[in-house]
């Protein structure tokens, strides 16, 4: 693992060990030419996935995008960040067991919208106005009129 403080190649792992969710393996490394201290994760990928967009274009799938913008999205939020890491690691899964290696971006968001429902309420519009791509006032007015019309879940009743 090249160390991201000089960019030497020879890093030595100090300690690993598995997150709290056990995902992931966290494992602190040691840099024998710098002596910096750094932090790498270590996440099992059944496969490659890319991403369609709604313009046509593909693009790898990339996990630190997905949860940037869910961060975004929970920003001054009281959520703890180890139930948005369960939220998207439990979003990468289905992803990879979709058996599908080109995912639309459409499947993606609604996933996002699945897990910030059950999470956040304010996370979950912030991430909707993005997704629905809102431009005024009154496309919020709608899509709060929505989650609290029929059934008052949010969910497409169609």
């Amino acid at each position: 693992m090249r160390c991201p403080y000089c960019g030497n190649e020879d890093t030595q792992v100090k300690d690993s060990r598995p997150t709290e969710d056990n995902t992931s393996i966290r494992r602190r490394r040691f840099c024998t030419a710098c002596g910096g201290r750094f932090t790498t994760f270590e996440r099992v990928q059944l496969r490659e996935l890319t991403i369609i967009k709604t313009n046509g274009r593909r693009v790898p799938f990339e996990r630190d995008k997905l949860m940037r913008s869910v961060q975004i999205a929970m920003r001054k939020r009281p959520v703890e960040q180890e139930r948005v890491e369960r939220m998207v690691s439990g979003i990468v899964r289905r992803l990879e067991s979709m058996g599908e290696s080109e995912i639309p971006s459409t499947v993606v968001g609604k996933l996002v919208m699945e897990g910030l429902s059950s999470i956040d309420a304010v996370a979950y519009v912030r991430f909707a106005s993005v997704y629905k791509n809102f431009h005024e006032a009154k496309d919020f007015e709608e899509f709060l009129g929505e989650l609290s019309g029929p059934g008052g879940d949010g969910t497409d009743n169609d």
